[in-house]
């Protein structure tokens, strides 16, 4: 194959999701530029998350996550304040409890659920006993509405 000193062919691997059968296809320049300008805005875009302690267990959390936490004592609409256990910001791991002590994470309830449920069988043998039990943990769904600094 000639090539023209004015075209560029370059062989990189194929971007996940685009249906290209072969392992590798050509691709131009302008494609090539544009896949690094894609992948230098994600590195620029770091999510800022936070680790807490939310009923007897650390969640990650970011901004605009639903998570389930056991029950907790609020109405729906309300707002709950959590202390962070450790912050990542622009790529700065914050972990000391002085500078902590200026961000709060804050929730949103957006009701109660339930978890699975989990059957509970006791059997003797040769005695005629045996119970059954179940058992269904409930939970607070909430939405993370912000990770601020004070």
């Amino acid at each position: 194959m000639r090539l023209h000193s004015t075209s560029v062919v370059m062989i990189l691997p194929a971007m996940p999701g685009t249906g290209t059968a072969g392992p590798r296809t050509p691709v131009n320049a302008e494609t090539v530029r544009s896949r690094i300008f894609s992948l230098s805005e994600q590195e620029e875009s770091d999510p800022v998350y936070a680790i807490v302690r939310a009923g007897g267990r650390q969640e990650k959390v970011s901004v605009d996550d639903v998570l389930n936490i056991d029950r907790v004592s609020q109405e729906t609409g309300a707002t709950i304040t959590w202390q962070p256990i450790l912050v990542v910001e622009d790529g700065n791991v914050v972990s000391d409890a002085d500078k902590l002590s200026g961000y709060t994470v804050t929730a949103e309830v957006l009701g109660e659920t339930k978890g699975p449920k989990i059957n509970i069988m006791k059997y003797k043998n040769k005695t005629g006993y045996k119970k059954r039990q179940g058992h269904r943990q409930k939970h607070t769904q909430v939405r993370v509405t912000g990770i601020a600094a004070k």
